[in-house]
């Protein structure tokens, strides 16, 4: 049994927020014109961040493509989110070759298996059955590169030793390059035409879906050493990859993957890295950290339009209170008082922006969304920042409703009753 207090009180809660409804019901237009304010700053804030969540998930999800046991070593960092201290000097630092690679690989102890890759081209193969449109990747990659990408064989064979050592015109190809150039049978065994050159397939990896309405699968891999002939050497960093023989041991490999490269690169002591290490960890770690600050400027932004849709909703409600100054005199005439006429008008002002605010959600939402459904990917609902924006609204028609009650709460109830 709850106390006679809290009974009162919340009766006369249920009281004043049924008035608050009417009171809303009864000037629609002028209502609907207040709230779009709040609706517009929580539309902004909500679908931004539902967008910006969609996005993350998508953009994590490719990071972590590597699998949570690799890592990569590359002239560049090889996401820049911000842009960095001494660019100049990341520019000026020596390309890393297959060498330096193999001599890693030879070296490292840690490590379960180490590659070395480039992209060499984005073009058409041709088969005897049919051509690609002019968007497939080429890869050339050495026999490590493969589970360190995650990259498992479906049918045939992988890259091997042999192929790299001897510069063999053969290739691996991605799941999806391999249905549409070679719609009816195995590709094994079968030769097709990149960049005017002939290519024997050996393997075909199994499917890893598609990206932002593409295809992740739309590519070929061919040996490194092949590809460098072929390409050329000039002006071209190669990235090395590296998987850790267990997670335990992820850290400790890398320690010494980095001592193995300043020597083999005969980096002087005391001096920074001529290369930088990055696994999936720290590319989520700065992916985070630039949205974390374009989160920050966007609810700055959307707090600019709460504000005025603030100042608005005061406005409307000192009409109000000089519209119904002989109701509070009434009111106060047949007992009220001055803390029943306060509660009223600010939680009049409450549901005036929670009105607004759920209507904003509503809309943020399915406009955040839009973004997953165009790309084709998993939508999300932000309950974090539903309930965050839905507060503000709260907090909006508390700070911009309490004058207007102050001044009703204070009016005089004799020169109220006479007011016409």
């Amino acid at each position: 049994m709850l106390p006679k207090g809290t009974i009162i009180l919340l009766a006369e809660f249920r009281e004043s927020f049924h008035m608050a409804v009417g009171a809303v019901a009864a000037h629609k237009l002028r209502s609907a014109l207040t709230l779009l304010g709040v609706l517009v700053g929580v539309f902004s804030i909500i679908v931004v961040m539902t967008a910006m969540r969609v996005m993350q998930g998508y953009v994590e999800s490719q990071l972590s493509q590597l699998g949570d046991q690799t890592f990569m070593v590359r002239k560049f960092p090889t996401v820049l989110f911000s842009m960095p201290e001494g660019l100049e000097k990341i520019r000026r630092r020596k390309n890393i070759t297959l060498q330096e690679g193999r001599r890693l690989e030879e070296s490292a102890t840690l490590a379960r298996a180490v590659g070395v890759e480039t992209t060499f081209w984005a073009g058409q193969i041709q088969t005897r059955y049919k051509r690609t449109s002019p968007n497939v990747r080429l890869y050339g990659e050495t026999p490590g590169s493969l589970p360190a990408r995650n990259w498992i064989v479906q049918d045939g064979r992988g890259i091997a030793e042999a192929d790299v050592d001897s510069a063999r015109d053969v290739c691996v190809l991605g799941n999806g390059l391999a249905r549409t150039i070679f719609p009816t049978g195995s590709p094994v065994g079968e030769h097709v035409k990149i960049n005017g050159m002939n290519y024997t397939v050996v393997g075909v990896l199994y499917p890893k879906g598609g990206q932002l309405g593409g295809d992740q699968d739309n590519f070929a891999i061919i040996p490194i050493t092949t590809g460098l002939n072929r390409f050329g050497y000039m002006w071209r960093s190669l990235t090395i990859l590296v998987q850790a023989r267990d997670r335990a041991s992820f850290d400790g490999c890398m320690e010494e993957v980095r001592g193995l490269l300043r020597i083999i690169r005969k980096v002087p002591p005391g001096e920074a890295d001529s290369f930088d290490v990055t696994s999936n960890d720290t590319l989520i770690s700065q992916f985070r950290k630039f949205t974390r600050t374009l989160r920050l400027g966007v609810a700055i932004v959307s707090s600019i339009a709460l504000l005025a849709a603030g100042i608005g909703i005061m406005n409307i409600m000192l009409v109000s209170v000089t519209e119904r100054t002989r109701e509070i005199g009434v009111r106060r005439a047949v007992g009220a008082k001055k803390r029943n006429i306060m509660t009223q008008f600010i939680i009049e002002a409450i549901v005036l922006c929670e009105i607004g605010g759920v209507m904003g959600v509503g809309c943020g939402i399915l406009g955040g969304n839009s973004t997953a459904y165009l790309f084709k990917l998993e939508p999300v609902i932000p309950v974090d920042w539903i309930i965050l924006g839905l507060l503000i609204c709260s907090a909006v028609g508390l700070i911009f409703g309490t004058y207007p009650a102050f001044k009703a709460a204070n009016l005089d109830p004799i020169e109220s009753l006479r007011y016409e």
